[in-house]
């Protein structure tokens, strides 16, 4: 998704691939297959760049520890990711901050997991402080005993369950040198623990609470050193007050709007940030704007689907991520723009399912 945008802005990207028919190494001239634990790899790739970059948060620590120590430019730097690769740092900054968050306990012991469950009330929501996305690594436990395995690995991160209307996210840019650029609050729809729908802007929210979401992600950006793209993800509870519920330091499914909807989309403004170029308006070209995305399903075969929602529809915005097709996978996901929330709504979930076999018709 970077290598459009990269063209268009004369820089020249590079990929760490996993394979060589990776989705990036489809599209990346520069592409040496690598794993992203290999420390040897990864300092043979990033001794090429002059800024290292990430798509995901799950680079380990010894990684990054060896990229500083060989003076490599990383974008965020390792001190910021900490916050997007573990829970409970993450918890403990914002908690410090004053940023409004779930009540929380990081337990190691089954009297720290009682105490809280008698303090907040059961169930809890029990989380990996590691490695968890897409609803992996989180748990609803309605028990005591759910939350045994739990604790035998090691600690785990203790939320209250919280009771919310809707989910909110703030994404924004952060530069080196203190830049910021924030698109508008938008509100994202979950299935089973992934992302399958956005709206930009969210729905009837009131100014005053999409100010103060977008005031805390700036803030954020700004305490925590963060460069690049940050989506902070938000329970609205009432239409008043918010908490926030993750950080992600990559360009984020809740901004795939923003490639055919604002004046500069996600992946163009994380160049922008990295590289400490200024920075693009985050404005909307329309007044509504609808992702949906396209997960996979049991036909491997997209192309003749694809053929027919351009038809059927010339106005949507649809992006094949090139990934092998499997049940539930992100495979892609389209965008329409307007001014009726309910006919883009049906407009941009009419070509998902349709893609993804649901439908045929």
């Amino acid at each position: 998704m970077c290598a459009g945008p990269a063209a268009e802005l004369g820089v020249t990207l590079a990929v760490l691939a996993e394979s060589p028919d990776a989705a990036a190494a489809q599209v990346v001239r520069s592409a040496p297959v690598g794993d992203h634990a290999d420390i040897a790899a990864v300092l043979d790739f990033a001794a090429g760049c002059d800024v290292v970059t990430f798509d995901h948060e799950h680079v380990p620590s010894e990684v990054l520890a060896a990229l500083v120590a060989a003076g490599a430019a990383l974008q965020p730097t390792p001190a910021a990711l900490v916050f997007a690769q573990d829970k409970v740092a993450m918890r403990t900054r914002l908690t410090q901050l004053g940023i409004p968050c779930p009540r929380w306990v990081a337990a190691t012991e089954m009297d720290e997991a009682l105490a809280f469950g008698e303090l907040v009330g059961w169930p809890l929501m029990a989380k990996a402080p590691r490695g968890g996305y897409d609803g992996k690594g989180v748990e609803i436990a309605f028990g005591p005993e759910e939350l045994t395995p739990w604790l035998e690995r090691g600690l785990v991160l203790l939320e209250e369950l919280v009771d919310f209307r809707r989910e909110l996210a703030v994404l924004l840019a952060h530069s080196p040198s203190g830049q910021a650029a924030a698109w508008p609050v938008v509100e994202t729809v979950q299935t089973d623990g992934i992302c399958t729908q956005v709206i930009a802007p969210a729905p009837g929210i009131d100014p005053d609470l999409a100010a103060r979401a977008t005031e805390a992600g700036l803030r954020i950006a700004g305490e925590l050193g963060v460069t690049g793209v940050l989506a902070v993800e938000m329970f609205d509870l009432d239409g008043e007050r918010f908490v926030v519920n993750e950080l992600a330091m990559r360009p984020h499914n809740s901004g795939h709007w923003s490639m055919d909807g604002a004046i500069t989309g996600q992946f163009e403004q994380h160049l922008r940030a990295v590289l400490d170029l200024p920075l693009g308006s985050p404005l909307p070209r329309a007044p509504v704007t609808v992702m949906a995305n396209i997960l996979g399903g049991d036909e491997p075969e997209l192309y003749s689907a694809y053929r027919h929602v351009l038809a059927r529809d010339p106005e949507l915005k649809v992006h094949l991520y090139g990934k092998q097709v499997r049940p539930g996978r992100k495979i892609g996901h389209v965008n329409v723009s307007g001014t009726d929330l309910a006919d883009l709504i049906e407009r941009a979930q009419h070509a998902a399912d349709y893609i993804q076999g649901v439908i045929r018709e």
